[in-house]
């Protein structure tokens, strides 16, 4: 009995000095971890921009008239051609019979002039012909082919100014007609390009002067992506350089393509008050318009521009790799230890860095190792 009590003793004591010797010996670090991995990776420049026309075309009086009221509104959808506003001559006051008189006879001279430009032209351009095929057949110099060109395009020019010299006398003759009371010549100015109306500058009736603004046209599926970003950025950009455009209002992702890069750069003051200097990037949305439906010029994008990217990439974590005074380094986990093993890395593309040399798939590294991870320290992995 006495016997038994005495080994029962000796494995409690036994037991006693294993827990302390325990207690004493270092605990494993509780680390995160992650494991080296094959895949996609993407080098982005991201940056706040906004969409723009890609053409804005503003309609314009072409000289001093009389401007009929539009009844055009902004969104109205127009074609290519169709009158958006009409036009008539200045109104003036009490008609002059003299100056009605003199501008007749001078809406008769210009219509003769016109009538012997065209003849001349005529002429010309046949004189032209000629010549050409002489010259074709080697039968005159190269100099009597420039001569008949010349004077084909001064012919040409001629029958332009007549018709020019003829069409604004008929104009102050409208104007004339109107203050005798006969019915006003209207001028109809067509639309340059399919699209919608943007802004309506002079919706009311009056006079205008020559080259003042009536409205703005243009077609909202047409978009450019108007990006500032900041000079160290904008040199790593190129023409043609993908752009991913997300937080538009849809989840969708748009695709752009970079059309112009801007040569000179501009000082802008960030929202923390440091001066930048930012360079203009221009983007033309490639998407199919069905994918962007109701976004307009003016609205908020997110560009993501795509420098580099590749399907097939080594990478870790950029948590898990440190600089010494040899250039990288990870730890790696071997048979429960930390182990610090150097890295050649390559491309940095946020949270995900490529492995060039010093790591393989499957490596399980540490992800922010604490400051008590040496290499040789014993670890635990944590659960993620």
């Amino acid at each position: 009995m006495k016997t038994g009590k005495r080994i029962v003793l000796g494995l409690v004591a036994l037991l006693v000095i294993a827990a302390v010797i325990y207690g004493f010996l270092p605990q494993p670090v509780p680390v995160q971890t992650a494991a080296v991995e094959r895949g996609a990776l993407q080098v982005i420049v991201e940056e706040e921009g906004e969409t723009r026309l890609e053409d804005r075309f503003t309609v314009a009086a072409p000289a001093a008239a009389y401007l009929r009221r539009i009844a055009l509104k902004v969104g109205d959808a127009v074609e290519r051609g169709q009158p958006v506003a009409e036009l008539e001559a200045p109104r003036s006051g009490t008609p002059d019979p003299r100056t009605r008189a003199q501008l007749e006879a001078r809406a008769e001279a210009a219509q003769a002039a016109l009538a012997q430009a065209e003849v001349a032209a005529r002429l010309a351009a046949a004189g032209r012909g000629r010549i050409a095929r002489l010259h074709e057949a080697e039968a005159v110099s190269e100099q009597a082919l420039e001569q008949a060109q010349a004077a084909a395009d001064q012919a040409a020019a001629a029958r332009t100014a007549a018709a020019a010299e003829l069409a604004a006398v008929r104009a102050l003759l409208a104007d004339e007609a109107e203050a005798a009371g006969e019915t006003p010549v209207r001028h109809r100015v067509p639309a340059p390009v399919t699209g919608r109306v943007l802004a309506v500058h002079r919706p009311s009736e009056g006079p205008v002067a020559p080259g003042e603004p009536l409205l703005d046209l243009g077609d909202p599926a047409r978009l450019l992506i108007a990006v500032d970003l900041r000079s160290q950025d904008a040199v790593r950009i190129r023409p043609g350089t993908r752009v991913l455009l997300e937080q538009w209002g849809r989840e969708t992702v748009l695709e752009a393509e970079v059309t112009r890069i801007a040569p000179a750069g501009f000082t802008a003051v960030s929202a923390l008050g440091v001066e930048e200097r930012r360079v203009p990037v221009e983007a033309r949305l490639t998407s199919p318009p069905e994918t962007h439906e109701g976004l307009g010029a003016g609205y908020r994008v997110l560009a993501r521009f795509v420098v580099w990217e590749s399907d097939d990439v080594l990478q870790a974590p950029a948590a898990a790799l440190f600089r010494t005074d040899d250039g990288w380094a990870a730890f790696v986990v071997r048979e429960e230890r930390a182990v610090q093993t150097p890295v050649e890395i390559g491309r940095q593309a946020g949270l995900r860095t490529q492995i060039l040399d010093g790591l393989a798939e499957g490596d399980v590294v540490i992800v922010h190792p604490p400051n008590d991870v040496a290499d040789g320290v014993r670890v635990a992995p944590r659960a993620n």
